[in-house]
């Protein structure tokens, strides 16, 4: 976009809004706008008026407001003058951020709530029988800028209002899947390199590797498939609480990955098969630490076995099928040794509790 602003803008907030805040918060006007854009004034005329009936959108109004304060104040022009240096690692954070929430949006039943005044967004999973799972937590920030970017939407706004993927979002799910992938193969072949690209995150298992990679557009996971199952008695196979622990898991995960610089391989609770590579990366903080310390302390928890098909099934999301031809199982019984390994966590995770309100 033109950029003869007197504010500077992130890069990641979509051309409309940019020509909104343009327009709204400097004063200019619609047809110098035009001028520098190289288009007709009714095109930037639409594009305001169509970010302004989008306001109703808490997510969004919010988005616009913070984006105003930052970058279109005298001490907002100080602050963005300060932080330019690490617009890129915000662009990349974003990014890896946007693609763990699409993931889980694009999953059937999946809902993003966020609560007035609340400085965290909540993804839940409807589990039938008027229950729900919660399976990511993201900053509000983040939530605002998939709103604003209209991938996420929300057609009853309010007190709690409850988002979910768009089209729009949906197909950036896929370009940011395009972009993982492409970064493995760059990694694991330097002649397939091509064009940086912006986003940084690792696959989760090198395709090089002989390990599949996180099945990023699954409609489901292997446990919400497994539990729609029936057992001989009627009974779902995999309870509710056995599938809140895979997802806990999976959770904490996603988190550990999410930070750029320090290698973590998770191939030794592999005990069969090829061994993964991934290499999940970490400047940031005690958060993502603290989740890569619980993961390993839930997969140390679990005997040789246990560990191989929680992690592939819960974690890198592989099928049954699949996880049982890695590690070596005879057809069909990788869902009992599946279900063995979660209440296994499901008792790693009470224990864990129990320690926890001890020691406090």
């Amino acid at each position: 976009m033109e950029n003869n602003m007197a504010f500077s803008i992130p890069a990641w907030v979509p051309e409309g809004a940019q020509r909104y805040l343009a327009h709204t918060e400097t004063g200019r006007s619609i047809r110098d706008i035009a001028r520098s854009a190289g288009c007709h004034a009714s095109t930037i005329l639409r594009q305001i008026r169509r970010i302004e009936m989008r306001r109703d959108d808490p997510l969004v109004d919010a988005a616009l407001q913070s984006l105003a304060e930052t970058h279109f104040s005298t001490l907002g022009d100080v602050r963005s003058s300060l932080e330019t240096f690490d617009e890129t690692a915000k662009e990349e954070e974003f990014e890896r951020e946007a693609l763990r929430i699409l993931r889980r949006l694009s999953e059937t039943g999946s809902v993003l709530a966020v609560a007035e005044e609340m400085d965290k967004a909540v993804d839940v999973r409807d589990t039938g029988n008027s229950a729900a799972t919660r399976t990511a937590v993201v900053d509000c920030k983040i939530a605002q800028a998939l709103a604003l970017k209209d991938w996420i939407s929300c057609d009853n706004p309010g007190r709690i209002s409850r988002y979910r993927i768009s089209t729009a979002g949906r197909t950036a799910l896929s370009h940011l899947i395009a972009q993982a992938e492409n970064k493995a193969r760059s990694e694991t072949d330097p002649g397939f390199a091509e064009a940086q690209n912006a986003f940084q995150a690792k696959s989760s298992a090198g395709l090089a590797s002989g390990v599949s990679r996180i099945r990023y557009s699954a409609a489901e996971s292997p446990l919400i498939a497994l539990s729609r199952r029936r057992d001989r008695d009627g009974k779902p196979f995999l309870d509710e609480t056995l599938v809140k622990a895979g997802e806990r898991l999976r959770e904490d995960f996603e988190l550990a990955q999410i930070g750029p610089q320090v290698s973590q391989n998770w191939d030794r609770f592999l005990t069969a098969g090829g061994r993964g590579a991934y290499d999940s990366e970490s400047h940031g903080g005690r958060g993502i630490s603290d989740a890569r310390d619980r993961v390993a302390r839930a997969l140390s928890d679990l005997r040789p076995g246990l560990s191989d098909v929680a992690l592939r099934c819960c974690c890198y999301l592989e099928g049954l099928e699949l996880a049982e031809k890695r590690m070596g199982c005879s057809a069909r019984s990788g869902k009992i040794v599946l279900r063995i390994a979660l209440q296994r966590l499901k008792q790693h995770y009470n224990d864990q509790a129990d320690r926890d309100r001890m020691i406090g």
